[in-house]
Order: structure tokens, then sequence, then C-alpha cells
């Protein structure tokens, strides 16, 4: 009797894709090293394959300054730098971008293997596909926010492009997170509750908009707007929120207003997953669950104490120098992250469809 072929293993794969969500978190703390140190307009060309390398000799760098001193952010911020100021701030856009192609190479690469070896099954191709689309979707984002502070008289990138590329990069991280999980955590890990699922979904929803208000708020500079807590420049409430001529672009363009906003769903995010953690310790039936249960509210303990400090060292700023806001608010994306990867682990485990594997 003819044996049937041995099929490869999948894990394989799933370490693969986790390698890539760890990338994708270094790229993003690296987005955000540019954005605080104001590197992010330092290259104004985007050159996929011949801006692998850095200028070599000092007349290339002459010449990338040159183009450097054409934009905006020179003639109306940084008029006074000098040489080596600029190839302060080229390192880290530089290294951001080659981090970006190395993703590249480390995603293609492994890929063609594993397809040669046959190790992915007909209904990994799609995943897969949409996996590469939203890279290069994410690509393309970044190069139009970076367009969007070289021309007329922008100083920074536009905050809602910065605001867009921040959730892409996101949208990415957690779906190639899913996708790792799907070829890792055994179906009788999983188990169905619809109504925790739904209240599970709902602080992911309120998490990817407190987020959003925390990219506009990296944008407009908006923690040093109101350097206080637990009040906002002397107001739990602030006057005026939506009172001026913007009306609801006040959402969008008003910094005490993103302040608020930013604020007010981390508390409410707390405290809702304060009830979450309370049920999620009554239900049984997934050990892989219950040993999870306090991840995401510990994360988001964490996070508020972040973002208190954050809030506070906003009068600490100095333009041109790496200090304790810096850090605190490198400290607080992470954890962010962290935050909605928790919560994407917790949605995988309260999934209805347990089939909808690759294992």
């Amino acid at each position: 009797m003819k044996k049937p072929a041995t099929r490869y293993s999948s894990r394989p794969v799933a370490i693969w894709l986790l390698i890539g969500v760890g990338m994708l978190i270094i790229q993003i703390l690296l987005g955000g090293i540019t954005r605080l140190s104001g590197s992010g307009l330092s290259i104004t060309e985007w050159d996929v394959f011949t801006g692998t390398l850095p200028p070599l000799n000092e007349q290339q760098w002459h010449v990338e300054f040159e183009k450097y001193r054409q934009t905006p952010q020179f003639h109306l911020l940084n008029f006074e730098f000098t040489l080596n100021d600029f190839k302060f701030i080229f390192f880290w856009e530089w290294l951001h971008r080659l981090w970006a192609r190395l993703m590249g190479f480390v995603f293609f690469i492994p890929f063609v293997i594993f397809l040669l070896q046959r190790r992915f099954k007909p209904e990994m191709i799609k995943p897969l596909i949409i996996l590469f689309l939203l890279g290069a979707i994410q690509g393309a984002v970044g190069w139009i926010m970076v367009a969007s502070g070289l021309t007329g008289d922008a100083v920074y990138v536009q905050p809602t492009k910065l605001a867009l590329h921040f959730l892409f990069a996101l949208g990415l991280l957690s779906y190639t997170f899913w996708f790792a999980m799907q070829l890792l955590v055994k179906p009788k890990n999983c188990i169905e509750n619809s109504p925790l699922r739904k209240f599970t979904l709902f602080i992911l929803g309120l998490l990817v908009v407190q987020l959003l208000f925390g990219a506009l708020m990296a944008g407009h500079k908006a923690a040093a707007a109101a350097p206080t807590w637990p009040d906002i420049n002397g107001s739990l409430i602030p006057p005026h929120l939506f009172q001026s001529p913007a009306g609801l672009l006040n959402l969008f363009e008003n910094k005490i207003t993103i302040h608020f906003v930013h604020r007010t769903l981390g508390y409410l995010i707390f405290v809702l997953l304060l009830v979450w953690t309370i049920k999620v310790s009554r239900i049984t039936g997934s050990p892989l669950l219950y040993k999870s249960k306090r991840l995401p509210l510990t994360i988001a303990i964490l996070q508020v104490v972040l973002g208190i400090l954050t809030v506070i060292a906003g009068s600490r700023i100095i333009p041109g120098k790496w200090g304790i806001f810096e850090w605190t608010a490198q400290i607080h994306q992470l954890v962010a992250m962290l935050l909605l990867l928790s919560l994407i682990w917790m949605m995988y485990l309260l999934r209805s469809d347990k089939r909808a594997t690759y294992r």
C-alpha cells in the first residue's frame, strides 16, 4: 500500500510571520524616532533601489544637503542647520527606510523558499497576497506622507497623513500576527463566547480610534499644548472644544480637542478593560484564555502611567535634544502596540469559527 506524501509542517511559516511582527514593531518605533527627532523630511526623494546606500563621501553629502536646503522645513525652521546637523537627521530617516527594505527581503526570500517547498496550503494564498498588498500600500502611503511636508509652507508632514500611515502600519502588524496565530494556536485553545467577543471587539474599536488620536497628537505636537495632569491647562473639560469656526474639524485640527479626546478614550478603555477582565475571570473552557486574562489590563495600566508621564514631560521638550519626553513617548508607543496585539490575541481565542485555521 502506498504511503501518503509527508506534509511539511506550517511551524516555520508561523515563525517567519512572527519575525515579521517583530520587525514591524521595530519599524514603527523607528518611525517614531524619525518624528521625534524631526528627521522625516531629510530625504527628499523616494529611490527604492538607489537610495539603499547613504552618501559615501563628502561630495555626495553636500548634494543631499543641498536638496534638503530647498525644502520649506529648512527655510522656515532649520535654516541654521550645518552639514553635521543634517547628517544626524538623515541617518534616522535612512535607517527607517533601510529597515523597510530589509523587511521586504525577509518577507520575500522565505516566501519563495516556502513556495518551492510547498509549505503553503491553498487557503493560505489569499492571505499572503493580502499581506504583500498591505505592505506595498504602506510604503506608498509613507511616501505620500513625506511628500506632504515638502511643498508650500509645511515644516512637518500633514498630521492626518501621519495618522493614516500609522494606522496602516498597525493594520499590517495586526494582520500578520493574526495569520501567525492561525498556524500556531490549536482550535482546542479557543472558546466560543459571542457576548464577550463582541465586548472585546468594541474595546478594540475604541483602541483603534484612540491610537488614531495618538497619531494626531504626535502630528500636531499636542502634548506640549497641555503638559498638565489630571487637568488640561486648568480644566478637566476644556472650554470651546467644538465652538470655533472649524466645528467638527476641531477633532483633527485643534490641539486641545485632540488632546482631550485622546485622554478621555484612554480612561474609558482602562475602565472597560477592568470590566472585561472580571468577565473573563468568570468563564471556563480555555486554559490559554484563562492564563492570558490579565494581560490587556496589565498593559493598559502601564500605558496610562506612561501617557501621564509623557504629558507631564511635554513641558521639558528641548528642540533638537533627546530627553525624558522623547523616551516616554517612544515607550508609550511601544506599549500601545503591545496593548493592540493583546486584544487581537484575545479576539482570536474568542473567535466563533474554530475552523478558520491553516494548521
